[in-house]
């Protein structure tokens, strides 16, 4: 594309170069011609019918001849394509003819008797025009090809959405029916030894599947966010994963001494949380550190996933949050594009990898709005 539009105004430009030296030749030609004129004392017929034609066939180059003292001669003839306003107003006609010599070397024309006299000129409206248009062209031709860029981009991802909505939609479909089934068989379990640790935790398990049967079944449609107490959201992601993570990893949670509080959804937030912890633990091999924190800044909330893991490249961190994308063998790279969407488009914040080093570990970081 950019050669496309490189190669047009080139082009362009050399046309409009080719047509101000065509200019110039006439109005050279017109310098002759008047030179002639005035040397000529008994010219022929020819010559008396041609020289008029010469000054009279210039019809759109602005030119204005002066004496040797540089004061114009506004006699009829020794000036064309200038407006009478600027020709009966001196000041006017300096500053054109100042312009014009910055453009233009004068022609001079010089005459036997010593009185020399020089020919002012410019381009014609014409060129003048003609001189931007490769510009405007290359600049039209960027933005339609920059229009038709966002369009078709707009469209794959409307096409991308719609494909990861259907399929947590589906997900959520196939996880309802044995769920189902699972709650049935826990109130039987229930019944026989009510008081059992094992069925509570299995129990708190069924009631989690629950929570990501739901979170699935929201991507698509526009969630509400009557959720407020946003400490009561992370507290409980964190009491919730602090049971289910390796006891090697030193998971640790950092909340304000209040209450933060801001319009959110508790089902989908958990979702990020618990997606970025997740990767974190993936990323330490099961063992190391993790620390989960909630602070405020500049009237915005901000979440902190840290870990001392494997980190990732530039490359790595530029991709991470694309369709597909994962480092892992096993991995979907749903993961992290969905939390972004949540993040994106329904709590209209932001979601990026603040930091992040090879061997060192990374730090995910989101930023909700308050108001």
């Amino acid at each position: 594309m950019t050669t496309l539009v490189i190669a047009i105004v080139v082009s362009s430009t050399s046309l409009i170069n080719f047509l101000r030296k065509e200019e110039i030749k006439r109005i050279s030609l017109l310098s002759k011609a008047i030179r002639i004129q005035q040397e000529v004392k008994t010219p022929d017929t020819d010559v008396l019918d041609l020289l008029p034609d010469i000054l009279n066939i210039n019809n759109t180059i602005p030119f204005i001849v002066t004496d040797k003292y540089r004061i114009p001669i506004l006699d009829l003839g020794y000036y064309r394509n200038i407006p009478e306003s600027t020709i009966k107003n001196p000041e006017k006609l300096h500053d054109l003819m100042a312009n014009m010599e910055k453009n233009y070397t004068p022609i001079e024309i010089k005459v036997p008797d010593g009185n020399n006299q020089f020919v002012y000129y410019d381009n014609s409206r014409m060129l003048n025009n003609l001189r931007y248009s490769p510009y405007i062209l290359g600049l039209f031709i960027l933005l339609y090809f920059g229009f038709t860029f966002w369009f078709f981009r707009t469209i794959k991802k409307t096409d991308e959405g719609y494909l990861w909505a259907g399929l947590a939609k589906e997900t959520a479909h196939q996880i309802g029916t044995p769920l189902s089934s699972m709650i049935g068989w826990m109130e039987i379990m229930k019944m026989d030894n009510p008081e059992s640790e094992g069925v509570h935790e299995i129990e708190k398990d069924i009631e989690r599947l629950r929570t990501i049967s739901e979170r699935f079944s929201k991507i698509g449609s526009v969630p509400e966010l009557n959720d407020m107490n946003f400490n009561e959201t992370i507290q409980e992601n964190y009491d919730y994963l602090k049971t289910r993570i390796s006891r090697k990893i030193d998971f640790t949670l950092q909340l304000p001494a209040y209450i933060v509080l801001v319009p959110h959804n508790k089902i989908l937030m958990s979702w990020v949380i618990e997606n970025l912890v997740k990767n974190a633990v993936d990323a330490m091999k099961g063992e190391g550190s993790i620390t989960l924190s909630v602070s405020e800044r500049n009237k915005s909330i901000l979440v902190e996933v840290k870990d001392n893991g494997s980190g990732m490249t530039k490359q790595q961190a530029r991709n991470a949050f694309k369709p597909g994308y994962s480092t892992k063998k096993r991995g979907w790279g749903l993961g992290l594009s969905l939390a972004r969407r949540v993040i994106h488009e329904y709590h209209n914040g932001d979601i990026k990898i603040s930091q992040t080093e090879v061997g060192k570990g990374s730090t995910f970081r989101i930023a909700i709005r308050k108001e």
